[in-house]
């Protein structure tokens, strides 16, 4: 996507120096863009861990590199895998990614350093490739839809980020979006604040900018408004992780948009790489380990005074925090499942039919 003009992927390997990775660092968007280097295994752990890489796809693509640069020095890899492992403990891709890099590990290639840059660079192409054919399928949804209201732009809703920066390129939930916009089929996004990192209003907010999608960021909570207002003509989100009978994982605040969706007669689509259903599981609410992470994300918040970023306290000194990172949503308040091989119905039958050799 773009980015001033240029085009970026959001991780790459350096074409001159063996060893390196490039990642640009989302800790500090959009107040700043910049890129690190990864240069260690431990260096791929922190960028997940640390969130200087957020988003299921993305996550799977830096591990796999992890995987990569612990082979470059000559790391124990059994090691490395677990450890990059356990870097995030919601996100599908992270064990799948891995996996692809353990059969390759297993085939005992002559070279394993270069079998395993290879394959990290065939994950990146792969996500990329499925990204902008799973948007192709929404762009059909977008201008379904689009048709129904022809003298007005296409209103859209979406939640967290699950866009370019979520991915390696396209993004999941926002690869109609930027086919839609490419295409001149006007289309307005409202872009959840996705409290307590403030995904959406720093990152999907910013990168639709700079993309020239016309958008509004708005607080979490009035999602439900503009439904009953008729404001809002679909809502499409991003998953981390969706069981095989079609419950949808995504960050915290997506169940209550599906609800608020379904009681307004809004279709609420999810958009996914099959990377990122989990075959083994079949009840998201039981199954699915959701995140907790720090409650100073709750106690604080960070923002641009001008000069650097900074960080306040929002909450009184003595008040505990808890921090869930993610919800599930049911199937049944699931419209339909985007992928790279078409839309299906959030359901065990719906996914088989469309992966009969993952199912």
């Amino acid at each position: 996507m773009n980015v001033g003009g240029t085009s970026y992927r959001t991780i790459w390997p350096d074409a001159d120096r063996g060893g390196v990775v490039h990642i640009i660092d989302q800790r500090l968007l959009p107040h700043r863009f910049e890129m690190i280097e990864l240069r260690t295994m431990e260096d791929a752990r922190a960028a997940i861990t640390d969130m200087a890489v957020r988003g299921a796809p993305l996550i799977g693509c830096t591990a796999a590199y992890g995987m990569y640069l612990a082979a470059y020095h000559g790391n124990d890899l059994d090691a490395a895998r677990l450890a990059l492992a356990g870097a995030r403990p919601t996100a599908v891709n992270l064990a799948w990614a891995l996996s692809m890099q353990e059969r390759i590990i297993r085939g005992n290639p002559p070279d394993v350093v270069d079998a395993l840059r290879l394959e990290a660079e065939r994950i990146a192409d792969e996500d990329v490739a499925n990204n902008h054919a799973l948007g192709m399928h929404g762009l059909e949804v977008f201008a379904s839809l689009r048709r129904t209201a022809p003298e007005r732009a296409l209103q859209v809703l979406t939640h967290c980020n699950a866009g370019w920066l979520a991915t390696v390129d396209w993004g999941t939930a926002t690869a109609p979006i930027y086919l839609a916009h490419n295409d001149g089929i006007p289309i307005h996004v409202w872009v959840d604040e996705t409290r307590p990192r403030n995904q959406g209003a720093n990152l999907t907010a910013w990168e639709l900018g700079e993309h020239g999608v016309p958008h509004t960021v708005i607080t979490d909570n009035a999602g439900g408004h503009l439904m009953q207002h008729g404001k809002v003509d679909v809502v499409i989100t991003g998953t981390d992780r969706t069981t095989r009978t079609g419950d949808v994982c995504n960050k915290i605040g997506t169940y209550l948009k599906a609800l608020a969706a379904r009681d307004n007669d809004i279709p609420f689509y999810v958009a996914l790489p099959s990377a990122t259903v989990d075959w083994a599981m079949t009840d998201g609410v039981a199954e699915i380990p959701i995140e907790e992470r720090s409650p100073d994300e709750v106690t604080q918040i960070s923002g641009w005074d001008g000069e650097s970023i900074r960080s306040v306290r929002l909450t009184p000194a003595g008040s505990p925090a808890a921090n869930y990172g993610f919800d599930v949503t049911p199937a049944r308040l699931v419209t339909g499942l985007i992928t790279e091989r078409g839309i299906c119905s959030a359901s065990e039958e719906g996914l088989a039919a469309l992966f009969p050799e993952a199912a």
